[in-house]
Parts: structure tokens; C-alpha cells; sequence
């Protein structure tokens, strides 16, 4: 009996032990589906760095598939650009402005105050027409071989950039051209013999005969400055 009873209990456990087998070959043998990652279903979102866009259009976000602002540029600055490109009678300005060939110039007599040198540098139009003079004129001191003495002056800004000047045939302007007396601040001196001036947006200039003795090259106060034109002839 005891050896039935061992069979019985063998037979039982190769029954189960096989079941068991069955089951997990089952489980195994079907498992495609589920080796691969997670499957993205309808409507989810795209993967990070795909072209995804708020109106799901597929255009990333910010950019513009339109050529008008590509450029930066709004209908409404187009027509306000297009509208003020051209100043209102900029056309006419080069030919109103006196040209140095209309030109003739000079240096008036000193006019000394309060330790400074004061020269007035003076445009008369020499031409058959009304032309304009506007700003400050350029001025350098040479000595007899043509070299420079000292820096190029300085612009006085404190009195404003001025207007147009306007110059009937025979009529004048003229600009400021102010030193400290080299006496006075001790500044390096040198004696030119010319000053060449040249007339406001021109390259062309004019020799003038510099009469006016010795002027600061270097040192201590030794800046010459400049004011721009006013009508008249500074006297």
C-alpha cells in the first residue's frame, strides 16, 4: 500500500510539473507583441525635435511661411519709408549750395577778448547765382612747403549747428576761428603762411595769406576751434 500510495503521489506531481510546462511555453511562444517599446497611438504627441506647431499645421512654431516678413518689414513701414525717403526739396539741395569755384575767401582782423584770438573766416559768392552756405568750414594751417602745423580744429557745438545761409551774388558768411593767446597759456607756437580753407560738403579748397602772426601747435591749450557760418562778414 505504501508503494501505491508513492506512485499515486509521482504520478500526481508529473502531472502537474507537465501542466506547468505547457502554460509557460504558451507564454513565451507568443511574445512578439510585446518585445517592442510602447506603440504611439493616433493623436499623440510628435516625438521631442519634430515639427510640431500650435495649429498642428506641421510649420514649427515662430517661423513664417510667408515672404513679407522675411525681410522684417510691415506693409504699413514700407508705405511710411516710401513716403519719407525723399526730404522735401532734397532734390534741389547740391545745386543750391555754393561750390567752391563760386567762391572766394578770407580772413578778417582779429578780434581779440578775455585772452583769446578771434579771426572771422569769411565766404563771398563770387558767382552769377543765389547759392547756400551751411555748417562749419574746414581750416588747416600750413607753413611755406605745404605741411600741416598743429591738429585739424575743433567744432564749437555750443552755439548749435546753424541753418542754411543763404548768398545773393556779392554777399557774404562767415565762420568763427578762435585760439587761446599762446602768450597766455603757454602753448608751442608756429607762424604759417597760409590758411586753406575749404567751404562746407565741398573737397576743393581755398588759399588764404594768414597775416595773423603766430597760433598754438601743441600744448597747454592749444586747441583752435571753429563756429559755424552766420550772414556777414564778421566785422
Amino acid at each position: 500500500m505504501a508503494n501505491t500510495s508513492q506512485s499515486t503521489r509521482r504520478a500526481a506531481l508529473l502531472v502537474s510539473a507537465v501542466a506547468v510546462l505547457g502554460l509557460t511555453t504558451t507564454a513565451c511562444g507568443g511574445g512578439s507583441g510585446t518585445a517592442s517599446g510602447p506603440q504611439t497611438q493616433s493623436g499623440t504627441a510628435a516625438p521631442v525635435g519634430g515639427d510640431a506647431s500650435a495649429d498642428g499645421s506641421g510649420t514649427p512654431v515662430g517661423s513664417s511661411s510667408g515672404s513679407g516678413t522675411a525681410t522684417g518689414s510691415s506693409p504699413a513701414a514700407a508705405s511710411s519709408g516710401s513716403a519719407t525717403s525723399t526730404p522735401s526739396g532734397s532734390g534741389s539741395g547740391d545745386s543750391a549750395r555754393c561750390h567752391t569755384s563760386e567762391l572766394k575767401a578770407s580772413v578778417g582782423g582779429n578780434d581779440p577778448g578775455a585772452g583769446q584770438e578771434n579771426f572771422p573766416i569769411v565766404l563771398t559768392n563770387s558767382s552769377g547765382r543765389t547759392c547756400t552756405v551751411r555748417g562749419y568750414p574746414g581750416a588747416a594751417f600750413v607753413n611755406a612747403s605745404g605741411t600741416q602745423l598743429g591738429p585739424d580744429p575743433v567744432r564749437e557745438t555750443s552755439g548749435g549747428t546753424g541753418g542754411a545761409v543763404t548768398l545773393k551774388p556779392g554777399q557774404s558768411a562767415w565762420a568763427g576761428l578762435t585760439f587761446s593767446n599762446p602768450e597766455i597759456s603757454g602753448a608751442k607756437t608756429a607762424t604759417p603762411t597760409t590758411l586753406v580753407v575749404t567751404p562746407p560738403d565741398e573737397k576743393a579748397s581755398l588759399d588764404v595769406k594768414w597775416t595773423g602772426g603766430a597760433v598754438p601747435v601743441s600744448g597747454n591749450s592749444s586747441s583752435v576751434r571753429l563756429t559755424v557760418f552766420s550772414a556777414g562778414t564778421g566785422a
